[in-house]
């Protein structure tokens, strides 16, 4: 049974900062390819906010460049986004998504919300 857990989410002040994690099960993790998307309240999922690929190479959406960092441990079977200077416009429910050629997994997602 394919799992993905994500953990790391709450409630931080403007410039402050959180990691994220997500651990999976149920499939070959090192070959899939594995991102982080969100969804703010009223807003559409915004796809791709960071991803990294089966090789550790890394893409940011404009949005988060330059605070955010993704990184994964094969050995762990997790990934995490690591988030600096986060703002208010970064609140989101935060979702870990597992994508190969042929399948795609996603968790159940974990809140932050950014607020003084």
């Amino acid at each position: 049974q394919v799992q993905l857990v994500e953990s790391g989410g709450g409630l931080v002040q403007p410039g402050g900062s959180l990691r994220l994690s997500c651990t999976a099960s149920g499939f070959t993790f090192s070959s899939y390819s594995m991102s982080w998307s969100r969804q703010a309240p009223g807003k559409e999922r915004e796809l791709g906010v960071a991803i990294t690929q089966t090789d550790g190479s890394t893409n940011y959406a404009d949005s988060v460049k330059g605070r955010f960092t993704i990184s994964r441990d094969n050995a762990k079977n997790t990934v995490y986004l690591q988030m600096n200077s986060l703002q208010p416009e970064d609140t989101a429910v935060y979702y870990c998504n597992a994508i190969s050629t042929r399948s795609y997994y996603r968790g159940q997602g974990t809140q932050v919300t950014v607020s003084s």
